[in-house]
């Protein structure tokens, strides 16, 4: 088996292409080669006129993707490879593609889904999620931003969900990522297997095939809580963020105990993001995300965000610069010397 199709397997049902992320020992989590494959194959499968619709699972009843493969990412930048950019110009490509692709795209977001399985769900047509959906954009955490277009996306949930999420990596259940918007909708795992074989055969459009199974998840945890997320995270800048959760009540408190803990650069950059990204297309977004994870790569954080919560595990990240008040955010901004990221 070819090494691009080894972790991601591709196959006809019915009226369906079927994409399984296959590394289930992983999580599903994405390296390059998946991200090229499946880009090609959703270019493929958008051309043929049998395909109906196009789905996308994980392997395993763990993740539907845990996200990019970062300790794989960790080795290649500290080598100083180009594999660093060179994956993240394919994934972003693929992520893009995803948004223009002009099937429905299916994602079952059943498990874990953070990160890069983000990137690979929330551009499409229709997300699936279930009760097992574990959903977070934990990036700022590890020194990142919330990239794989969810500079785009996030912004664009309800009232200020998107700016909580990214900063704080909150995670979601599958009934919050229903409430959400995360989700279009909300099935029993144990239906998924019937669904995609609906899917597959049914001669009934795909959008009253998902409806049909769709079903109410029950109370969710993030509804409740939209006053003080709209309240706290409307501020433009991180430091007035804080300052607005500092002088809230104990949920509030509690969100600005997590977001002392993260990157400041991270948090700096991902507020910038996502506040620009409200009013851009997908391919601006990507284009500064490739800018930021680019520039990424010459500073520290990320580095040290992986070895302490991947590596050594000891949890306990030295950020430099430690303060918000001493992030410079324009290097970030400028074209990497390789060039911007592009779109065929």
């Amino acid at each position: 088996m070819h090494e691009d199709t080894a972790h991601i397997l591709f196959r006809r049902e019915g009226r369906v292409g079927i994409a399984t992320l296959n590394r289930p020992q992983a999580l599903n989590a994405l390296n390059r080669a998946m991200c090229r494959a499946w880009h090609r194959q959703l270019l493929n499968w958008s051309l043929e006129p049998e395909i109906a619709a196009i789905v996308i699972e994980g392997a395993g009843d763990r993740a539907f993707c845990a996200g990019g493969d970062v300790v794989a990412l960790y080795h290649a930048g500290r080598a100083g490879s180009s594999e660093w950019e060179g994956f993240f110009f394919d994934e972003y490509r693929m992520n893009q593609a995803i948004s223009a692709c002009a099937k429905p795209h299916i994602a079952l977001i059943d498990g874990i889904t953070m990160g890069g399985g983000v990137g690979l769900s929330i551009h499409g047509s229709f997300r699936v999620a279930t009760e097992r959906t574990r959903f977070a954009m934990p990036e700022t955490g590890i020194g990142l931003i919330p990239d794989v277009g969810g500079t785009h996306a996030l912004p664009r949930l309800p009232g200020e969900i998107g700016t909580w999420a990214a900063l704080t990596g909150a995670r979601l259940d599958g009934a919050a990522c229903k409430a959400a918007g995360i989700a279009t909708h909300y099935v029993r795992a144990s239906e998924l297997p019937v669904l995609v074989e609906r899917l597959a055969h049914s001669h009934e459009p795909v959008e009253e095939v998902l409806a049909t199974f769709d079903t109410d998840p029950g109370p969710d945890s993030v509804t409740p809580l939209r006053d003080g997320i709209d309240f706290h995270f409307s501020h433009d800048t991180v430091e007035d963020i804080l300052l607005s959760l500092d002088d809230g009540d104990d949920w509030a408190r509690e969100q600005a105990s997590t977001i002392r803990r993260m990157s400041p650069t991270s948090l700096k950059l991902s507020l910038i993001g996502v506040r620009e990204g409200r009013g851009d297309s997908i391919e601006s977004c990507l284009r500064r995300e490739y800018r930021m994870v680019s520039a990424i790569k010459a500073g520290q954080d990320f580095f040290e965000g992986v070895r302490a919560q991947l590596i050594d595990k000891d949890r306990n990240p030295q950020w430099r610069p430690a303060s918000l008040a001493d992030v410079d955010v324009t290097p970030y901004l400028d074209e990497p010397p390789w060039g911007d990221l592009h779109f065929d």
